[in-house]
Formats: C-alpha cells, sequence, structure tokens
C-alpha cells in the first residue's frame, strides 16, 4: 500500500479518537498488500483515486489491517496483533479485501468489497451505507 496514497491509521484506539474529535465516520480496510489481486486493484483503482483521497479527507478516518504474507513485508508483532485483534472483531471470516465501515465509536454500520465501480461510484456506496 502506498503510503501517500492515503493518510492511513493503523490503530483503531487512535482511529475513534480522531473519528469523535472530527464527528467521522471509519473505513476500516482489511487487505492482504503482497498477495491479494482485488486489494491491489481497489488500493490502485479506489483509495490513490484524487476523487476518493479528496472525499476520505473530509468524511472518513481510513483505518488498515493488512495482512501481508510475504516475510519482506512482514509487520511488527505489535502491528500483527492489533490486526489480528482487528480481524476478530470485524472480520471473523477472513475476507480480502473487506471494507468495514464504522461509527466514530467502533460501531459497525455497514460492510464491501471490491467492486468494478468509479470512485465516485464507490464513493456513494460507502455515504449509502454510512447515512
Amino acid at each position: 500500500m502506498n503510503a501517500s496514497s492515503q493518510n492511513w491509521m493503523t490503530d483503531l484506539e487512535e482511529s475513534k479518537k480522531l473519528a469523535s474529535g472530527e464527528n467521522k465516520k471509519i473505513i476500516l480496510v482489511f487487505q492482504g498488500s503482497d498477495w491479494c489481486a482485488p486489494c491491489i486493484n481497489l488500493d490502485k483503482k479506489i483509495w490513490s483515486s484524487e476523487e476518493f483521497k479528496e472525499h476520505a479527507k473530509n468524511n472518513y478516518i481510513m483505518l488498515q489491517a493488512d495482512f501481508p504474507r510475504k516475510k519482506k513485508n512482514a509487520l511488527s508483532e505489535i502491528q500483527q496483533k492489533k490486526n489480528n485483534r482487528l480481524a476478530e472483531l470485524y472480520n471473523k471470516n477472513g475476507y480480502f479485501p473487506f471494507v468495514v465501515i464504522l461509527d466514530k465509536s467502533g460501531k459497525k454500520l455497514g460492510e464491501m468489497g471490491y467492486l468494478k465501480i468509479s470512485p465516485n461510484e464507490y464513493i456513494n456506496k460507502i455515504n449509502s451505507i454510512s447515512e
């Protein structure tokens, strides 16, 4: 995942604090950045698009739970534990990519996956779930 494509958070508690302070929803993204083709497509086509970045900046806190498989991309043990905890809470079936829309307190509002639609259509789908 390209760090410059979004301001990605990696900690749920920090994300909830920010979301509460700024009155935003949280978009939690479960992905396998080095093995899951639809995850990579979602990043390239949606998260990295100017339309999405612009919209997200004002409306969402972006939270990422990455599950890389290659040794060179391994996460720190602490981060891996955080991601495993997020998966226990929000992605029990282990779907990838899996997008969960949360309110500022971390309550699940809805979910979706990778869709072959434009960034603006994706934004509209997220908005319809999170209203």
